[in-house]
């Protein structure tokens, strides 16, 4: 794939937003004016109109169901702002991949979700990934920390989780499939690979190795062969983690919580940067609630994380990475909706 970081782009460019879609930057600018300036009907003209939209709890279709959900938030926080943190860009036979980092701040100042507006202000963490073909949008992928909203706003979480569930099934809307059955780590009924106490050299294939090895196979002491003694990993919660060994116990309390939990590495894509690689990785994790821990009793309910992982690659080891997805999402899915 042939790759390219560009920076966020500066506000006097944002209003020159092409009919087409070129390049990273323009979907930087293009963001910016759906966001800040509430250009929302900029969206009709630069995605298809079938585009899907994957989330974390919901599967959109067309970019009319991308313009309501778009509504919804602005109707939230319409002073929203964003800072675009990074963006890793990259073009293949199905045209151009877009991995764009944001931090987003604004005001609770409307009604449209979390009910009466608070006043106060908030900021959450999000990457949305996006494929252009033929100057326009053709598919999407976005992930956000929005419990962390939540705790700012002082809501409790959990009661959120249980009304928008509720909400949901009054409405007749299904939730996400997360499956039955066993959840599969390797192939059939063969045991997880042996692997080696060496990380692959290719920065594209490390976030495949983690998966397989850290996560599926339960390797947690090999995580010191792709990632920097000093490394910073940041996930939701504002948490930050450093080096191999904060990673490893971070993965221990969702393999704690989710003991037969796998992990998927669905696409990445990469970018030369002036001292290393930045790799983007699209993920799921598989998992049964079956364990006590980060998020209360056992369930018994299957769960479906969808995330996204931006890594700072330098000299083959991970110094920085990125981690999002959204909790609040998990939580939903291990309530239950009441019954009459």
């Amino acid at each position: 794939m042939t790759s390219n970081r560009r920076p966020a782009t500066p506000d006097s460019d944002r209003t020159s937003v092409p009919q087409r879609v070129e390049d990273a930057g323009d979907l930087v600018r293009l963001v910016r004016r759906v966001w800040e300036d509430k250009a929302i009907g900029l969206i009709s003209g630069h995605y298809a109109h079938n585009t899907p939209v994957h989330l974390p709890d919901a599967e959109l279709y067309g970019r009319e169901a991308l313009v309501a959900r778009t509504l919804r938030t602005l109707a939230t926080f319409p002073d929203v702002r964003l800072h675009s943190d990074e963006v890793i860009a990259g073009s293949d036979a199905e045209g151009l991949h877009t991995s764009h980092r944001l931090t987003v701040s604004g005001h609770h100042l409307g009604h449209a979700l979390y009910g009466a507006p608070t006043g106060r202000r908030v900021h959450w963490r999000s990457i949305t990934q996006r494929r252009v073909q033929g100057g326009r949008v053709v598919e999407e992928w976005s992930v956000h920390n929005e419990l962390a909203v939540v705790r700012q706003l002082g809501l409790d979480e959990w009661a959120v989780a249980r009304a928008h569930v509720q909400a949901d099934a009054e409405a007749g809307t299904r939730p996400l499939d997360a499956g039955v059955g066993e959840v599969v780590r390797g192939t059939g009924q063969d045991a997880p690979p042996n692997p080696t106490d060496s990380a692959p050299r290719l920065p594209d294939a490390l976030p495949g190795w983690i998966a397989a090895v850290v996560w599926n196979a339960r390797r947690l002491d090999l995580a010191h062969a792709c990632y920097a003694p000093d490394a910073t990993v940041r996930v939701p919660g504002y948490r930050r983690l450093t080096g191999p060994e904060g990673l490893a116990r971070y993965v221990l309390e969702w393999l704690a919580a989710f003991p037969d939990g796998a992990m998927h590495v669905e696409h990445v894509s990469s970018a030369e940067h002036g001292r290393g690689v930045l790799v983007a990785a699209r993920w799921t994790f598989l998992g049964t609630h079956t364990g006590a821990g980060l998020y209360g009793p056992p369930t018994g309910r299957r769960v479906r994380i969808a995330g996204i992982s931006h890594y700072d690659v330098v000299a083959g080891r991970i110094r920085r990475e990125d981690m999002v997805w959204n909790e609040l999402a998990l939580l939903r899915q291990l309530c239950v909706p009441s019954t009459p």
